[in-house]
């Protein structure tokens, strides 16, 4: 509900038509998506009992999860340089995060993920599969079912190191060092009052940024033979449902300019609601 309705309040509102909104909305339509692909199918099989699924819609998780991780990382440094810029570079900023840009980097973002997800989806199910075919998890994530090939994988295995390096670690630095800028031109701040606001909003961001990747990092760089399932299932739950229902209160539901946005929608339905009757 959350990310709906910040992907909703940032299309309605023109105020809110800037660039660091546009990249809360994406992130947000990435969120939505994300608990999308393995919320309900988990929230089905237990309710119905039936813990099943096909070929395609396992590999239509994969896809889907990878794409959305993938392309969240990158998203998220995309918007760690957005905030470097804004607060280190103000005279420049509307120049160096014009609308083109801003534009061009989240597609690439969306790009670079959907990639990496079409690879994992169609390297997993080239593989045969001869031994149980139960997945020791709540949904299709790649290292379980890697274990259960009886291919070598290893090969596989060292394309989705490289992969996660450039997907989870270059994001991560970009990330580090856009926030110690941040924390430089804060540290100069005149305002104590500024330290302290500027410190809570960036320690909350750095707290679920710090979530995500360490449990990316945590699934896809280790080896698949050093996976355990609770280990694996305990982990997913930060990147596929924790950290996307915190996302929208961190980043967004918190900051002034949604509530005011927010108060304005709903004032205007209500008095729609009193012009109708």
């Amino acid at each position: 509900m959350g990310n709906s309705i910040m992907v909703l309040l940032i299309y309605l509102d023109t105020q809110l038509h800037t660039p660091m909104y546009f990249l809360l909305s994406q992130l947000s339509l990435m969120d939505l998506m994300l608990i999308c692909t393995t919320v309900p199918k988990m929230a089905f099989n237990y309710l119905s009992g039936s813990k099943s699924i096909s070929m395609a819609g396992c590999a239509t998780q994969i896809f889907f999860c990878v794409s959305l991780l993938g392309s969240e990382c990158f998203l998220l440094a995309v918007m760690a340089y957005d905030r470097y810029t804004a607060i280190c570079h103000p005279l420049r900023y509307t120049n160096l995060m014009r609308p083109k840009i801003c534009g061009l980097m989240t597609a690439f973002s969306w790009i670079l993920g959907s990639t990496d997800g079409i690879i994992d989806a169609v390297a997993t199910f080239s593989f045969s599969y001869c031994r149980s075919r139960e997945i020791a998890h709540f949904f299709c994530e790649l290292p379980s079912l890697l274990i259960l090939s009886c291919n070598d994988t290893s090969i596989f295995e060292k394309v989705i190191f490289i992969c996660s390096i450039v997907m989870l670690v270059f994001p991560v630095a970009i990330i580090t060092a856009s926030y110690a800028g941040v924390i430089l031109a804060v540290i100069h701040m005149g305002s104590g009052e500024g330290h302290r606001k500027a410190f809570t909003t960036r320690s909350s961001h750095l707290m679920v940024v710090g979530m995500f990747y360490g449990a990316c990092l945590f699934m896809y760089i280790q080896p698949t033979s050093d996976h355990s399932p609770m280990q694996d299932k305990m982990v997913s739950v930060f990147y596929t449902i924790l950290t996307p229902m915190l996302n929208p209160l961190i980043y967004s539901l918190r900051n002034k300019e949604v509530t005011r946005a927010f108060m304005k929608i709903l004032g205007k339905g209500k008095s729609g609601e009193r012009v109708t009757s």
